[in-house]
């Protein structure tokens, strides 16, 4: 028989192995070889008996790293065309907020917008292009674009030289970009005015090939442009726009975007949820790792700062936190108690803490059973660690997805109510 230490590891490998099969945008055989490299260097520093290190390989190197992975995202284009109110939109913040940037005003040098919850992703909104500053021919020789991950070109009517130069000297640097034509709403709004027998699908259609149209004049080959209004983006083309940037993104920032994307559809929902299920792992094999510590109740009070913290980041990824929710009740004039209603997590709008997760967790019986269980089975002789390092795998793991199942739901309810006022 191994030792503790390998007894242990040898349980985990199993348990993260049978994890179900991660989201559809991850490749397995990627994930495999980082759970993998996970597992051993865990083994490794716990066969040396450096517990510092174990605990920190995951919440630091593999945790806090993967959450601070950079994504630069640039949107330019001629100036007055709504690059602005696009910023705002796609951070989902309203052009009054005090984070949003300044509409109807001249950009004349490149201004970053963080994130509001995911400050390593930042909207860049660059001057117009083609300005007497800023020629197309020299625009993308300055510094700034060396970090960009891809550029979004916006005009609010066909697309012009500038347009096609700049997309043009993009391609030379080997990134993406993509045409949005904005203020759709505005074109649909002045059709409707002007039309006698008005077709909403036949306009945009129309709109659509004269803005291909100029752009194959102007040398671009098989564009693709899509309609968006900054203002409902749930209508229209945003949706495809962001399958497509998705699709193209190096696997390690994709679910970075997809975090920081605005809940337009329950599809935007169900991919966030994708992304923290696929997470749940991480934290669970933290909780197992820290039952090698030989230090009585440490490790229910390691697990539940876990839940505080995963908990609280559900909250944010599904806009189901405090301001999120007051914002939403004043967006749709519906009472905030009536919102909270239609909720079924308790900790949805409220700020997460230990208490609140002690009370969930004893509203969860089979799983307070699994916390106590593991505390105490560590202590049998030779096999304690690993029997409660499953324990304490299996606890955590199923808490968290039968939370975060449940706050997706939440999501999807309020963005039906928002849909429904809008």
């Amino acid at each position: 028989m191994g030792s503790p230490v390998t007894c242990t590891f040898s349980i985990l490998e199993t348990l993260v192995q049978n994890q179900p099969p991660k989201h559809r945008h991850q490749q397995s055989n990627e994930m495999s070889a980082m759970e993998s490299k996970v597992i051993e260097d865990l083994k490794n520093a716990l066969e040396n008996l450096d517990l510092v290190s174990a605990v920190s390989i995951i919440n630091i190197k593999y945790l806090e790293d993967t959450n601070k992975i950079p994504l630069n995202i640039a949107i330019t284009g001629e100036s007055g065309v709504g690059k602005s109110a696009f910023v705002n939109a796609f951070r989902g913040i309203d052009n009054a907020d005090e984070r949003a940037a300044p509409t109807g005003v001249e950009t004349t040098k490149p201004e970053s917008y963080p994130h509001p919850i995911y400050p390593n992703v930042t909207l860049w909104d660059l001057p117009g292009v083609g300005t007497s500053k800023f020629p197309a021919d020299q625009y993308l020789k300055h510094s700034w674009f060396e970090n960009v991950d891809f550029f979004i070109i916006v005009s609010a009517g066909r697309f012009r030289e500038n347009d096609a130069r700049l997309a043009q000297e993009i391609k030379k640097m080997d990134k993406n970009f993509y045409f949005v034509r904005s203020k759709i709403d505005n074109n649909l709004s002045d059709a409707k005015r002007s039309q006698t027998e008005y077709d909403e699908e036949k306009t945009l259609q129309k709109i659509r090939e004269n803005c291909i149209e100029g752009l194959k004049e102007q040398g671009v080959a098989s564009p693709q442009v899509f309609l968006v209004s900054s203002f409902d983006l749930h209508l229209y083309e945003f949706r495809a726009l962001q399958d497509t940037m998705e699709r193209e993104l190096p696997s390690h920032k994709r679910d970075v975007l997809i975090l920081a994307l605005p809940n337009i559809c329950k599809s935007t929902i169900y991919k966030k949820k994708e992304v923290f299920r696929s997470q749940i792992w991480h934290y669970a094999l933290l909780s197992a790792t820290v039952e090698a510590v030989p230090i009585p109740a440490i490790s229910i009070v390691v697990d539940v700062g876990i839940l505080v913290k995963v908990l609280q980041d559900y909250l944010f990824g599904f806009c189901l936190d405090k301001r999120s929710l007051e914002k939403c009740s004043s967006s749709t004039n519906t009472p905030l108690d009536e919102l909270r209603a239609m909720l079924n997590c308790i900790c949805c709008g409220k700020d997460v803490t230990k208490e609140l997760v002690l009370l969930m967790l004893k509203s969860a019986t089979v799983l307070l059973i699994g916390l106590a269980a593991e505390e105490g089975s560590r202590w049998i002789p030779f096999i304690g660690i690993p029997i409660a390092a499953a324990l304490s795998f299996t606890t955590i793991y199923k808490f968290l997805r039968s939370n975060l199942n449940e706050l997706s739901v939440d999501a999807e309810n309020i963005l039906t109510k928002v849909l429904a006022i809008k």
